[in-house]
């Protein structure tokens, strides 16, 4: 697969871990951090929907993403999602995330709902336009409530080059669609936690940006089937062995939080985890079967 963007490979994207207090740790996100360097991912995410985004003051949003920044030290890229309101606050974080470290930044959609299509792609330029750091677009409606058609897409990429990747949500039929019709303009990544990352890889995306609970495994499989010597068959059997934990954990947004923070819990060796409210409650079920995924896969 060939990135024009320069950027490419397993993204993990870090939970926002909250202490007794209710205060995000220090500690969690570190230890988040070193185990994605220490199994080699291909870049780092930070304050996309798995990092409860919407849950956090501005003030904890440049604090998590500097901590992890911080953390990763410049070793491999840095991509920081930005979820701010209107134009002025967007511009303001995305040069926070260059002094910060980041390399390239993903641009979220004002919570607008029935906003004009044209307004949503003149919101997106007027960013990007003056954004020191390349821009992804994150277009993933069905999550967010918001976002372009494709036409709108291309309409957003040809005006602002900058724009130089589309962060979607989508199956492996869909994003060959896109794919088709962006032209290869835009790299693609894909997220939905990596259930659909072998087709979506086939389909022409360049990455994928899962949770931070098994991107030991989604490294291995990406590097199986793009580096030089890799193994498919390899690459489809560990794809296989994941997919039910990554069935389980997508059932939806909250589903993916609460047991996908429980999954990473249990790998690392973390104390308890606190949810920050609103946020459905864990069930014995629910934590039964994150932790016997968690022992399928071992310690980080």
């Amino acid at each position: 697969m060939v990135s024009k963007s320069g950027f490419a490979g397993i993204y993990p994207m870090v939970y926002a871990i909250f202490d007794s207090a209710g205060r995000l740790s220090a500690d969690a996100t570190r230890l988040q951090v070193k185990a994605m360097l220490r199994h080699k991912v291909h870049g780092i995410g930070v304050l996309g929907l798995a990092s409860e985004t919407n849950k956090l003051t501005l003030a904890e949003r440049h604090e998590l993403m500097e901590r992890v920044a911080e953390a990763a030290g410049g070793s491999v890229p840095l991509a920081v999602t930005i979820s701010e309101p209107n134009v002025a606050a967007a511009t303001a974080f995305a040069r926070a995330a260059a002094t910060a470290g980041a390399h390239w930044v993903i641009l979220q959609p004002p919570p607008v709902r029935g906003l004009p299509e044209a307004e949503l792609v003149r919101f997106f330029g007027a960013v990007a336009d003056v954004c020191p750091l390349p821009v992804g677009i994150q277009n993933a409606p069905e999550y967010l409530g918001i976002g372009l058609s494709s036409e709108g897409l291309i309409a957003l990429v040809r005006a602002h080059p900058n724009v130089v990747i589309a962060k979607v949500e989508a199956s492996g039929l869909a994003i060959d669609r896109l794919n088709a019709i962006l032209e290869g303009s835009v790299d693609i990544f894909n997220g939905r936690g990596g259930i659909d990352m072998i087709d979506a890889l086939r389909a022409g995306a360049v990455g994928i940006i899962p949770g931070a609970e098994c991107f030991d495994v989604l490294r291995s499989i990406f590097d199986d089937l793009s580096a030089p010597g890799g193994d498919a068959d390899r690459a489809a059997q560990r794809y296989a062995a994941i997919l039910p934990l990554l069935v389980f954990l997508m059932e939806s947004m909250d589903t993916f939080i609460v047991y996908g923070k429980e999954v990473l819990r249990c790998r690392l060796g973390l104390g308890e985890i606190h949810q920050r409210l609103p946020a459905s409650p864990a069930t014995p079920f629910g934590l039964y079967s994150a932790r016997r995924y968690a022992a399928a896969l071992g310690p980080l």
